[in-house]
């Protein structure tokens, strides 16, 4: 166990409560977050108040929160838990803790399965490749098939051969590419507004795992 440097300690009121939580942080390529060094398989913890986005260890419940806080190329993530006093984010699935086990590295691959399901798992499926209400789910699995988002927080999912799927701000886009036999060569997950990727827009994943415009 080792603990963490000390940070600033403001005189605020603190609204942390005790909790347990499995999450995703995000390190640049050395295993490092903001300067601290982390280690896989270790566990660290923080005196003092845990504040949201100041102090304490901080990870994301949802998957793809993480990538607003380190982008996929070049960064590392490992899937941590989070213990002891917990503060949340209003914003988003950002959690800060005060204790922090770094479990296991995960690839990006395993980071957007557990994205898919994380959302999933929390949205309402609708019926058809449409999810127009709130916390909604559409996908398509066929071949050229095509799932839309265009409700409150809701997530498209295009699993097939050729599919595509489109979004409004804010909602989750999954996309999958497979080669001529079906097989599964590339995953991609993202959140509309975020990075490039623009809302009413149909996307579909090319051969190199990048997410492209696509009008037909």
């Amino acid at each position: 166990m080792v603990n963490h440097p000390n940070r600033s300690k403001k005189a605020k009121s603190e609204t942390a409560v005790e909790e347990t939580v499995i999450c995703v942080k995000g390190f640049d390529k050395n295993l490092r977050c903001r300067g601290f060094q982390y280690e896989i398989g270790k566990t660290y913890e923080h005196d003092g108040y845990v504040v949201i986005c100041e102090t304490g260890f901080h990870a994301c419940e949802n998957p793809l929160d993480v990538f607003k806080y380190y982008s996929p190329a070049q960064n590392r993530f490992a899937l941590v838990e989070q213990s002891g006093k917990l503060a949340k984010n209003s914003d988003d699935t950002k959690v800060a803790s005060a204790k922090i086990t770094i479990q296991a590295e995960i690839h990006l691959g395993d980071l957007i399965q557990r994205a898919v399901k994380w959302v999933f798992d929390r949205s309402k499926p609708e019926e058809g490749a449409s999810a127009t209400g709130t916390y909604g789910a559409a996908s398509a699995t066929g071949w050229r098939g095509a799932a839309s988002a265009t409700g409150t927080y809701e997530a498209a999912m295009s699993c097939g051969r050729d599919g595509r799927a489109m979004g409004i701000d804010g909602c989750a886009l999954f996309l999958v590419h497979r080669d001529d036999i079906w097989k599964i060569t590339k995953v991609w997950a993202g959140i509309v507004g975020e990075n490039g990727i623009k809302e009413k827009i149909w996307y579909k994943l090319s051969a190199d795992g990048v997410p492209i415009e696509c009008d037909d």
